[in-house]
């Protein structure tokens, strides 16, 4: 019988997921020789030699058989040359690189993994470190490609002789070959110190709960940085963690041992129980169960509140000791400023926030945030995409032009680099307005740069030139001797849907806070139409003075106060607006010779919840017009026509109405002036007889402004963002898209 030969090269989450190990199995099997190794870049090599019936079962048993976590994107497939193998291998890693992979992000432990840790009779019982081919991190403990032990931090932990022997047994499905394994003998280990670095004697885990119950705040080092960890149900132990964060008013996420946990204090739909189990493990933004249970403090005057479960060995044990078994697991930075990933940053960055740390002696080589997700009109709305999908790339259905990085916007910023039909995104960076953060920015686009071997033609950037990233973009372009490309905010917003479903044209919704529009004023609430490159602004809301700039967006009672100005007399707006004489008359000055004029949704937003009571000073981003929606629950949407007069959406009317209706219930107002902006919004759209409508931007996430454009669409099909933040953390894959055409 004639023996064939066949060379494959496979792309895709092919590296850490066990991939090479099964191959091993399968090809086993199937009784055909060769051998399967990592390439140069990050894709797999297969080399396979047998007859027609063995080469069938192996193809067969690839795609039938896949590991969970593994994913096939390209394959490549060519006979060969025979080789005559005579077994077949596992080899070491080369340095070709034909195909481009996916680099594996960090995965939740898997139950398998899990059940061990909780066997008493298990080696690996109550191991905090605990993972296999199909769980564990990836991403965040690498140093360089290809994914192999030695390019990793576990570099540091050489196998112990059980573990070895699991490593190079081809019978054991989850630990031949799996990169990241270790045991209580030969892996990372805990260590519970105070802030001073004196050693707290005892098990760091039981002590760590005892001390939580106590009331101190400990630094606890995870997977990809530090999280900081209080109990959610002490008042005093809230307020003193927001005193000492300088975080007066920002929610905090809790972390849960269990789905049942959750849902003794939040509402869960089965699509929001679907992304708390998923092997990404995701804060999820849930509404909140009355009488609420935990401490108020926790996220105050909001609906919802960011859930997540555990999703590591040491995560698990630490929340089963606890009496309630939640805990707040909030960002360890200080505020403003990156989340800290090593010892050193704690001590120096916390210091005067937490009172302990807890920490294991694997080197964090990657910083990488929790993900954050809501469900607004039942679509999942990714709010901070990172770990768990970061840096998977995102494929479109159009090829760039030539490789490229886009570096996003400014606050909750994103990078890229992208090549052929792949857009590879950063993890959550940050607000790029602070130098450590631009740095970081830097440091993980010249990462991927290098991990993708891409060589820069174009560098992207908004067209904002007071944005820090766009600096930035500027130095890459030198560096590269690229071409420096700059984009409207707005029109990369409304891209960054078109790329997620292929589509070149179309019409789009663009609302959010402040973006640098093409005539200088600050846009904000746009309808935009679109083909390839070419766009037009058709309609926005209505122009509105906006002295003093972000100063506005801050301090949201002088957006209210400019709002008021083009229908009331200043008199009249002192009997309202409660700033103090000095402003008020310097505004009143001001205004009547302004140039500068916003079309702000966020604005708009900020200045409604500021009228209604709601909320006066902003204290993080958002925070104005997220209260707004979390007092809209169970109210009743009233009649309110906002009118389209020539290019603009009239919101001066929200005001008025406001105003005329003031002794209505605060819910009814608050849902009303969201639901009918929505639904003023998408009329305008649809003047433009669009097969579809594109909706992006921060205030798409929101529940009201959304079910107002869906509902009011006459048909038409409303498309968000499925793959990519909605806010600016999605700016960076529309730059790209932008160069496919």
């Amino acid at each position: 019988m004639r023996t064939y030969a066949y060379r494959i090269i496979v792309s895709g989450i092919v590296q850490g997921v066990g991939f090479r190990p099964f191959i091993y199995r399968i090809a086993h099997k199937a009784n055909v020789k060769g051998y399967v190794k990592n390439m140069g870049g990050s894709e797999v090599e297969i080399r396979i030699e047998g007859n027609n019936d063995g080469i069938g079962e192996f193809m067969r048993l690839l795609f039938s058989e896949l590991p969970p976590e593994a994913k096939i994107e390209n394959i490549n497939m060519e006979e060969t040359e025979l080789n005559l193998f005579s077994d077949f291998k596992i080899l070491p890693s080369g340095n070709e690189i034909k195909e481009p992979s996916i680099i594996p992000p960090d995965f939740s432990i898997c139950d398998e993994c899990l059940k061990e840790v909780l066997n008493p009779k298990d080696r690996r019982y109550k191991y905090p470190f605990n993972s296999c081919a199909y769980c564990g991190p990836r991403f965040s403990m690498m140093y360089k490609l290809p994914y192999d032990r030695e390019n990793t931090s576990m570099i540091d932990f050489p196998l112990c002789d059980e573990c070895r022997f699991e490593y190079y047994d081809p019978s054991n499905e989850r630990r031949f070959d799996t990169q990241g394994i270790s045991c209580p003998r030969c892996g990372p280990r805990l260590y519970l110190e105070s802030i001073e670095g004196e050693r707290i004697e005892g098990d760091p885990l039981t002590v760590t709960v005892k001390l939580i119950e106590e009331g101190y705040i400990i630094a606890i080092k995870g997977i990809g940085g530090f999280h900081i960890a209080a109990d959610p149900f002490n008042d005093d132990v809230v307020l003193k963690l927001r005193e000492r964060k300088n975080r007066p008013q920002k929610p905090f996420a809790v972390m849960a041992l269990d789905l049942p946990t959750v849902e003794k204090y939040a509402y869960v739909s089965n699509l929001e129980r679907e992304l708390l189990k998923s092997p990404q493990k995701p804060i999820v933004l849930l509404k909140k169960k009355e009488p609420y249970e935990l401490s108020k403090y926790l996220s105050p005057d909001l609906d919802r509140e960011g859930f997540f479960l555990f999703y590591t060995a040491f995560h698990y044990l630490l929340l089963d000791y606890m009496k309630n078994h939640v805990l707040i697991m909030t960002s360890g930075n200080k505020h403003g400023y990156p989340m800290c990933i090593d010892e050193k940053c704690a001590r120096e960055k916390l210091k005067g926030v937490i009172d302990y740390i807890l920490y294991h002696n694997r080197n964090i080589v990657n910083r990488v945030d929790d993900s954050v997700i809501r469900v607004s009109a039942n679509r999942v709305m990714f709010i901070r995409r990172s770990r768990g999908y970061a840096p998977m790339w995102i494929k479109l259905k159009r090829k760039v032009q030539k490789p490229l990085v886009a570096v996003g916007a400014e606050l909750q910023n994103v990078g890229a680099v992208a090549f052929d039909d792949k857009v590879v995104l950063t993890q959550y960076i940050g607000d790029t307005d602070e130098l450590e953060t631009l740095n970081e920015l830097d440091k993980y686009m010249n990462l991927l740069i290098s991990w993708y071997n891409v060589k820069p033609k174009l560098v992207i950037a908004d067209k904002n030139p007071a944005y820090q990233s766009t600096y930035l973009a500027s130095k890459l372009a030198e560096r590269f001797s690229a071409e420096l490309v700059k984009i409207q905010h707005h029109y990369a917003h409304i891209l960054s849907v078109a790329a997620d479903y292929g589509f070149e044209e179309g019409v789009g919704i663009a609302i959010d806070g402040i973006g640098y529009g093409d005539d200088g004023n600050g846009w904000g609430g746009e309808i935009i139409k679109f083909n390839g490159k070419n766009y037009e602004r058709k309609y926005h809301l209505k122009y509105v003075p906006y002295v003093g700039g972000d100063i506005n967006a801050i301090r949201p009672e002088r957006m209210l106060a400019l709002i008021l100005s083009t229908f009331m007399s200043w008199d009249e707006i002192r009997e309202i607006v409660k700033l103090n004489e000095r402003e008020l008359s310097i505004l009143e000055k001001i205004v009547k010779r302004s140039k500068s004029f916003t079309s702000s949704t966020g604005r708009v937003l900020d200045a409604a919840s500021v009228l209604l009571g709601i909320c006066k000073y902003r204290t993080y981003e958002g925070e104005p017009a997220m209260k707004l929606e979390a007092s809209a629950r169970g109210g009743k949407i009233l009649d309110l026509e906002i009118p389209i007069v020539g290019e603009e959406i009239n919101t001066v009317k929200i005001f008025e109405w406001l105003l005329e209706n003031k002794d209505n219930k605060i819910n009814n107002l608050a849902i009303t002036v969201q639901y009918r902006l929505g639904e003023g919004l998408v009329k305008a759209a649809l003047k433009l007889n669009p097969e579809r409508i594109f909706v992006s931007g921060g205030a798409a996430v929101n529940e009201y402004i959304l079910r107002g454009i869906i509902e009011n669409s006459q048909g038409v099909e409303i498309l968000t963002p499925r793959r990519v933040p909605a806010g600016d953390g999605g700016i960076a894959i529309g730059q790209a898209y932008y160069a496919t055409f």
